[in-house]
């Protein structure tokens, strides 16, 4: 049997007879009591909320009222360090150059042309040490004449002597001869050929001397053909090869040969502040020299000499240090750092972060028995950056108020925030 299926023509009655069905406007009685309950509560929910919060808040501000009093009463809070004797004064490291304590540039003496070179750049020499020489052949040439000259100089003294020798005796016969044998103007002639013998021989000599110190000159140069070091030290520059032409002298248009320098011992010059100048003045402190790199170390010196004065620009004094080089651990021209161990100049010392600049003079605060604070004037032996020498005003032991505020006054008592602690 095959199911029902309504047609849609059915449809419109149903329709129509539910929309004309009556609706109800009775509500159970409960509803409404259960409503008004559910009012009530949450009116008391958000009383009881209200109140709550309320309280809280009441509560809190009285707690922040009450800390702030008891803050407000409290003794404000302060970091508190203690001032240390002076025992070891201050480190002072500055920076410093290296040079050489003796430096040469060495020229030719002579004209002529490079045969050879004996030393190169890195290679100690000693004093009187050939380094190059130096072919002359002018200089050879003049030298060789001017012997020549000497030898026919010395021929001509031989004859003006003997010139001389023959009209000395014949000068005394004539002069001895009895009057009337001869006349007294040939006598007068043999004399004055006498004294004119004596001195074209003297005029002979004189120009063998000439002739001697010409050769002597020569001979002297002649020796500056062998190059030659004027002191122990170290070849740092060669310019020279072999066959270049050179040219006696040191003038713009000239090419030195060498430089070299002798580097044991070494100087180092340092360019020492004003505020410290005095102490350096008098040669014989000691000195650390410390290098880096390659020569990283530590050497030993002293200072020996100082300008004396101040650079005006600068403000600063140049100070030599001399350092032994033996070992030539150290160069000229190295950049290195001298620290000098300066005496103390003040009793006690403290942080420069107690101090307190006020018109008029420089103050600490003092803590004292019971908190309270006291403000002394002191006197500043040396200023060494962050810790600072005084004088006057401070004894071993005191604590000092370190950035105190502005608004501490004297008297006011304190709290000491951190157990004090010796000045670093």
């Amino acid at each position: 049997m095959q199911p029902h299926d309504p047609s849609p023509s059915e449809f419109p009655d149903d329709i129509a007879r539910q929309e004309h069905a009556p609706v109800s406007t009775e509500f159970d009685s409960d509803t409404g009591r259960r409503l008004k309950r559910g009012v009530v509560l949450a009116a008391v929910i958000l009383l009881i909320g209200f109140v709550a919060v309320r309280t809280i808040r009441y509560f809190h501000e009285r707690g922040i009222a009450r800390a702030g009093e008891i803050a407000y009463g409290a003794p404000p809070p302060v970091d508190v360090v203690v001032a240390r004797p002076v025992s070891v004064g201050q480190d002072l490291v500055l920076p410093g150059q290296t040079a050489a304590w003796f430096e040469s540039t060495i020229y030719a003496r002579v004209n002529g042309y490079v045969s050879k070179w004996l030393v190169d750049i890195g290679d100690h020499v000693a004093k009187g040490q050939v380094l190059a020489v130096i072919e002359t052949p002018e200089l050879d040439a003049e030298l060789n004449a001017a012997r020549a000259q000497l030898d026919a100089s010395e021929a001509q003294v031989a004859a003006r002597k003997a010139e001389a020798e023959f009209a000395k005796t014949t000068n005394e016969r004539w002069r001895d001869s009895p009057k009337g044998v001869v006349s007294e103007q040939e006598r007068d002639a043999k004399k004055s050929d006498y004294e004119s013998a004596e001195a074209r021989l003297y005029a002979a000599n004189a120009q063998v001397a000439l002739d001697k110190a010409r050769v002597e000159q020569y001979s002297s140069l002649a020796e500056f053909k062998q190059v030659k070091a004027p002191f122990d030290g170290t070849i740092t520059e060669r310019k020279i090869d072999i066959g270049n032409l050179v040219t006696a002298g040191s003038t713009a248009a000239t090419t030195s040969l060498y430089r070299m320098s002798q580097t044991d011992p070494l100087r180092v010059f340092v360019d020492v502040p004003q505020n410290a100048a005095e102490e350096m003045m008098q040669p014989g402190m000691p000195a650390e020299i410390r290098a880096a790199g390659s020569s990283a170390g530590r050497f030993a010196g002293k200072i020996t000499r100082s300008a004396q004065a101040i650079n005006a620009q600068a403000r600063t004094m140049r100070v030599e240090v001399d350092v032994p080089n033996a070992d030539h651990a150290l160069v000229p021209g190295m950049y290195v750092t001298v620290a000098f161990q300066l005496k103390p100049k003040g009793t006690v010392e403290i942080p420069a972060a107690a101090l307190i600049f006020r018109p008029g003079a420089t103050q600490v605060a003092r803590v004292g028995a019971g908190g309270k604070v006291a403000f002394t004037n002191v006197t500043i032996a040396r200023d060494n950056g962050s810790l600072v020498e005084l004088a006057s005003g401070v004894n071993a032991g005191d604590r000092l108020i370190l950035n105190i505020s502005s608004q501490i006054s004297e008297g006011e008592t304190v709290a000491v925030a951190s157990e004090p602690k010796p000045a670093p």
